[in-house]
């Protein structure tokens, strides 16, 4: 197991974060972990990378205890919701400060630059970048020491469309290899990265499932976004539709009842009508619909 966590609890004076919790992680696999605010998430994150110590019960990372923190802390990337960055200091000159208190090499460096996108923008001080951007050389950091699990803490909170594309196809791509263990209140991310979901609130465990054990098999819903306004009767016009709803400007929501894939036909749909796709993803109804049920 790349994370084990046994019977945690966490209080701060009398107020209780976390309330025995326990769950364990294998290695590779992207992990969702999903709650309310104030549920506990940043909380377990901390203590799973030794910023806090639990009040109780006992944690495992790469198979080092609580009391190896040092080895905890080399085999962990850790990219904290609020992420702190030297904005005065060059994309490099930063990675370099880091890699020096890691002890790596630095060609590891260019290895990182290269793995997070940074390249087009390496020669600018982190001040000058996006958010975006700054996410990348967050990962970048929590990558430069080669670490066998990563902590993610909200890593995608106030994206652009297209960042949130890049950002959650860079998190897929490591989580091939790694454990990634990432926090977030967002179903869609959950849906579009993660293997598996624990949901936690009021600092307890309520769910946790794979997300194929969560999908709805009989209904899916297919969100798409186009560049012109469609008369909801000309999408329930195609196969196999029960509702369409416009949520907002040109997106719908359209809800289907099969076990096929229908956004082939949605794309066929968009094509045949000379329209434009500028989003098209599926909706876990079942996800969303469980996330309700335990945390209103």
């Amino acid at each position: 197991m790349s994370i084990e966590v046994n019977n945690v609890s966490k209080l701060y004076g009398s107020q209780k974060a976390l309330n025995n919790i326990s769950f364990n992680i294998s290695q590779p696999e992207i992990v969702g972990f999903l709650g309310p605010n104030g549920a506990g998430k940043s909380t377990m994150m901390k203590i799973l990378t030794t910023y806090i110590k639990p009040s109780s019960g006992a944690i495992k990372v790469n198979t080092h205890g609580i009391q190896q923190l040092q080895n905890i802390q080399k085999s962990v990337g850790y990219l904290p919701e609020h992420n702190p960055l030297y904005l005065d200091m060059y994309i490099k000159e930063y990675l370099a400060f880091n890699a020096q208190i890691y002890k790596v090499n630095k060609s590891r460096i260019n290895t990182v630059i290269e793995m997070t996108g940074l390249t087009p923008e390496v020669h600018k001080k982190i001040g000058e970048l996006s958010k975006g951007y700054r996410q990348r050389v967050g990962l970048a950091t929590a990558l430069l020491h080669d670490p066998e699990v990563l902590i993610l803490d909200e890593p995608t909170t106030g994206l652009d469309p297209n960042q949130l594309v890049d950002i959650r196809n860079l998190i897929k791509s490591i989580g091939k290899t790694k454990t990634v263990f990432l926090s977030t209140h967002i179903m869609q991310e959950v849906e579009a990265m993660c293997d598996r979901v624990i949901i936690i609130n009021k600092g307890e465990i309520v769910a946790d499932k794979k997300l194929k054990d969560l999908r709805n098999e009989k209904e899916q819903i297919v969100i798409v976004e186009f560049d012109y306004r469609v008369e909801d009767a000309f999408l329930l016009k195609l196969p196999k539709v029960e509702n369409v709803v416009n949520t907002y400007g040109f997106t719908y929501e359209i809800t289907f009842k099969t076990t096929e894939d229908m956004r082939s036909h949605v794309f066929d749909f968009a094509h045949d009508n000379k329209l434009k796709i500028l989003q098209l993803n599926q909706k876990n109804a079942s996800l969303e619909s469980l996330f309700r049920d335990l945390t209103n």
